[in-house]
């Protein structure tokens, strides 16, 4: 099976754009090989502004190139695009309507040998909190395409989470079912719902296997449209099922997690467990090191949704 970065094909979706639009312009902070847009600002150099470290110059510069009429992207390891530059993305491009696209790379424990400064593990919270900014975080690359394909073609400002490692295929060519901010529903099952976004959603389709084997009807939402949540897909599966688990990689705090159980609070109350991050710094190690001592992977999974049904 392929195992390709997601960052990889966001690269590849630009170039393509590039070619025929002059418009487009990938900016980065001192970041292009970890964004893995080398190849761009090689075949694009007219089209490609590097401003070193400095994030929030970053964020600021996309968005007066939008006001100017360009279609920026501005790339830079999700940790600090989501923390540093906060500000202007909530002042230039959300609270100012620009069409600046925002590409958070290696994000969640994606640096996971480096610790704490290195995680974001809260920019889903961060960016969410933000009014008039979505956050997307596509599982693979097939859906990673068909979600830059789609924002290209709008004019509203998006953070897009992705991170650093290649990662399995869930979907193909020819079945990578996509509606703009609807999540994809990958199975149903009248036991438990697993809600989950990114990385995580190939854990939960492990999980929702494990868990069929064992008797327990299992399904799956691919919810990597975050912001805006597609509340009517999760109440749905909710109401098809006696308990629902949430999957991400992120803090359990005010993340996909908390999200999810607002909109069961206030339409269809179940029980539901969170799994994700802790309140502390998480250990370091390589990604599939953390997310096993955290049980972020299918046994986790099936375990948190056995102990709901007890």
């Amino acid at each position: 099976m392929n195992k390709i970065a997601n960052k990889q094909v966001i690269c590849e979706v630009l170039m393509e754009k590039a070619k025929n639009d002059k418009d487009v312009v990938v900016l980065c902070s001192d970041s292009r090989g970890s964004s893995s847009l080398t190849p761009y600002a090689d075949a694009f150099p007219e089209q490609f502004v590097e401003v070193g470290i400095a994030e929030q110059s970053l964020v600021s510069i996309a968005a007066g190139l939008a006001r100017c009429g360009k279609k920026p992207y501005a790339a830079s390891p999700a940790c600090f695009l989501s923390t540093r530059s906060m500000e202007q993305a909530k002042v230039d491009c959300a609270y100012s309507h620009t069409n600046v696209k925002l590409i958070g790379v290696s994000g969640g424990v994606s640096y996971g040998a480096l610790g704490m400064t290195h995680h974001s593990a809260t920019d889903i919270a961060d960016m969410a909190s933000i009014p008039g900014m979505r956050v997307y975080l596509p599982s693979d690359r097939f859906q990673t395409r068909k979600l830059m394909e789609a924002l290209y073609a709008d004019t509203d400002p998006a953070y897009v989470r992705v991170g650093r490692n290649a990662v399995e295929d869930i979907y193909s060519e020819d079945n990578c079912p996509f509606e703009m901010d609807r999540a994809t529903v990958l199975g149903e099952g009248s036991d438990v719902a697993i809600i989950a976004c990114g990385e995580m959603v190939k854990p939960a389709v492990e999980a929702m296997e494990k868990l069929k084997a064992e008797g327990v009807s299992a399904g799956v939402l691919d919810m990597y449209c975050v912001k805006p949540l597609d509340a009517a897909a999760v109440i749905k599966a909710a109401e098809n099922a006696k308990a629902v688990v949430v999957v991400e990689e992120h803090t359990r705090l005010c993340g996909l997690g908390a999200m999810v159980a607002q909109v069961l609070g206030e339409n269809c109350p179940r029980r539901m467990k969170s799994l994700g991050l802790p309140d502390a710094p998480a250990i370091a190690g390589k990604s599939q090191e953390v997310f096993d001592y955290y049980g972020l992977n299918a046994d986790g999974i099936a375990a948190a949704a056995h102990e709901l049904l007890k």
